[in-house]
């Protein structure tokens, strides 16, 4: 089957323990916690996700048929002769809908490091080299650790104490944003800012996440 993607660019990590890293991010097309609904961005238990998932007709978007195809249209976004560690973020979406070992050992090949973004609720092949699970509510978890653990905050099915012990280097809290509410955009994510630093004030094993690229005004 081709690889569906819905937008490659080049830019920063925003948020978690990379920010700040360069990557060339790669989203695929659809989530498996999506809904159906008309609207791209209304998903079943996800209701502050603010992402496109759909089409591929985003920047750089496109069906790709083959592996290597895919992986020298992510290198053709990475600056070249520039120093430092080449590295993909693969994302959705779901990208653990359409990410496999083969692609994965071409962007090796290529000299880059692999991470994914992730609900955590399907399988992953090996070799990647960074996941980042992003837990959300009334979903299993099916993956058995991580890099770091991401965690939308406030979700009333997801409170952080379900995933204390999840094995993770990391683990970080995000402020939670309703975009199908205009309130969420002022007095409702500043409230849920104040809450989960409160809540890593009270329990310093998780760590506060911003959206750095959001706060910058880029990709």
């Amino acid at each position: 089957m081709p690889y569906k993607v819905k937008e490659m660019f080049y830019s920063l990590q925003g948020e978690g323990a990379r920010a700040g890293r360069a990557a060339v991010f790669c989203r695929f097309s659809k989530c498996n916690l999506w809904n159906g609904r008309e609207s791209s961005r209304a998903t079943a238990i996800c209701d502050f996700c603010d992402t496109d998932i759909l089409g591929t007709d985003g920047q750089n978007g496109g069906s790709f048929s083959e592996s290597k195809s895919l992986a020298q249209a992510i290198l053709a976004l990475w600056p070249q002769q520039t120093g430092g560690k080449p590295y993909v973020i693969f994302t959705g979406g779901e990208p653990l809908l359409q990410l496999d070992r083969a692609l994965i050992d071409a962007m090796h090949e290529l000299g880059f490091e692999v991470a994914i973004e992730t609900n955590g609720t399907l399988a992953a092949p090996e070799g990647i080299d960074w996941i980042c699970v992003s837990p959300k509510a009334g979903a299993e978890v099916v993956l058995e650790s991580c890099n770091e653990l991401k965690l939308v905050y406030p979700q009333e099915l997801a409170q952080p104490e379900r995933f204390s012990s999840f094995p993770a280097q990391y683990y970080f809290l995000s402020p939670k944003a309703n975009p199908l509410c205009e309130k969420s955009r002022d007095g409702v994510k500043e409230l849920n800012t104040q809450r989960a630093l409160d809540y890593c004030l009270a329990h310093p094993q998780w760590r506060l996440s911003l959206q750095m690229h959001k706060l910058l005004n880029i990709d």
